[in-house]
């Protein structure tokens, strides 16, 4: 039985890939760095910005990535809004699972403060269940940590068993089966089919509607 699905945010809900390389971009050239395409950050972000600035910087200067950190939160806070949208058919998707009574999650590796605003801005008209990103309630870690699956679970009065994990990284696998929910991966988000399937999807769906076809 499906008590409840849990959705990742970055690549599942919301396409936020040119945002993110847009801010992180800005801060590098502070920095003096160099600067990446687009489609690059498809493998930077998904785990924290620390990690992404990490991964942007060259590796003899990983110890920027704090400060590109700072120099990017700060672009983004003043930008996401502009270059951020639901993916094509999430909207309709959503209303009609609220439509079916269903519990709705948001599980995002994005500092929760961005997360909380994305939700608000972007799906105003849907009532989640639970929303967290990094930090929320100061005990929400970064996936595949499984503090946040946990604390869904608690809030939403279900066991993990009876959850779905929707989203579009291998991170988002790894969390899903370390916790015992379900893992669901989307093909239109940031990474491949092929590392959804190695990560141990159960189910691949290629279109928000798909979701509603599997439930």
């Amino acid at each position: 039985m499906i008590d409840g699905l849990v959705f990742d945010l970055d690549g599942t809900l919301l396409d936020t890939l040119a945002g993110h390389a847009q801010s992180f971009n800005r801060a590098l050239a502070r920095l003096n760095m160099p600067m990446h395409d687009i489609d690059a950050y498809r493998y930077f972000i998904g785990e924290g910005a620390k990690t992404c600035a990490v991964r942007a910087l060259p590796a003899s200067h990983s110890h920027l990535a704090d400060q590109c950190v700072e120099y990017f939160k700060d672009d983004y806070a003043e930008t996401w809004h502009e270059t951020t949208f639901p993916y094509p058919g999430v909207d309709n998707l959503l209303l009609a699972l609220v439509q079916q009574n269903m519990a709705l999650a948001v599980l995002s590796n994005k500092d929760d403060a961005f997360t909380q605003q994305m939700i608000l801005r972007c799906f105003p008209g849907i009532q989640f269940s639970c929303v967290a990103g990094y930090g929320f309630k100061d005990t929400v870690k970064h996936k595949p940590d499984t503090s946040g699956p946990l604390l869904i679970s608690e809030t939403l009065k279900v066991n993990l068993d009876g959850l779905l994990m929707i989203g579009d990284t291998a991170t988002d696998m790894v969390t899903a089966i370390a916790s015992g929910m379900m893992p669901v991966g989307v093909l239109w988000g940031f990474r491949s089919e092929q590392e959804l399937v190695d990560a141990g999807a159960l189910h691949l769906i290629a279109s928000p509607e798909a979701l509603l076809k599997l439930l």
